[in-house]
């Protein structure tokens, strides 16, 4: 592969931190959202938050990721079936008591009427390999990781544009493979409803943790 120059412009460490400081204020305030309203989304920023998701490193720079878009009302409906099918039983027969205790703060329960409302659902399928033109396999590196860097870059795009989403992980997931007829070398990996927030829409009053709960620092 041929090397190009990098000569990003110089930002002086004054103005770095500004901005830095900037999209941190803007980020706090993004929340998970399940409650959206029906309100119409153009393709153009559902393709520009995808564009934004594939600028994210990945291992080999093989980008093992496929963002399958919906908005067709039927395939909707399917998905939001399929899924609180599964979800159902998760809650029923599947989860933890402890488990369970950790959602209830959340509000969450199997069923999510929202699939249906939101004007967009995408969803992130993770390459577990490649095929090339013969047919032959091709091999992946660090997929779950390079996927889960697209995945955050994709929650920013959305964020940054004014749109909600949810990171939405029904269990198992197969089923959306076969809805969207994906092929078998690809696995679902988040469901992300995507819309504007209901005009009464709600959130869980959560705290982040400080920084000193998330970091350890080594000084010389």
């Amino acid at each position: 592969m041929a090397h190009i120059p990098y000569r990003p412009a110089p930002v002086p460490a004054e103005e770095g931190l500004r901005r830095g400081e900037a999209l941190l204020a803007d980020l706090d305030g993004r929340r998970s959202v399940r409650m959206f309203s029906d309100a119409p989304v153009p393709r153009a920023m559902i393709e520009t938050a995808i564009r934004t998701a594939s600028t994210a490193p990945s291992g080999a720079h093989k980008q093992p990721w496929t963002f399958a878009a919906i908005s067709d009302p039927a395939l909707k409906r399917r998905i939001r079936v399929e899924a609180e099918r599964e979800e159902r039983k998760s809650y029923e027969e599947r989860m933890s008591r402890e488990w369970k205790d950790a959602l209830e703060p959340l509000g969450t329960t199997w069923e999510k009427p929202y699939l249906e409302v939101v004007p967009w659902i995408v969803v992130l399928f993770a390459q577990l390999h490649a095929v090339d033109p013969q047919g032959e396999r091709v091999r992946h590196y660090y997929v779950q990781e390079s996927c889960g860097i697209a995945a955050g870059m994709f929650i920013t795009s959305l964020h940054t544009m004014g749109l909600a989403t949810l990171t939405h992980t029904p269990s198992p997931m197969t089923f959306l493979r076969l809805a969207l007829d994906r092929p078998p070398n690809e696995k679902a990996m988040i469901l992300f409803p995507i819309g504007y927030p209901a005009a009464d829409a709600t959130v869980p009053d959560l705290v982040r943790k400080p920084l000193e709960d998330v970091s350890v620092w080594f000084t010389g």
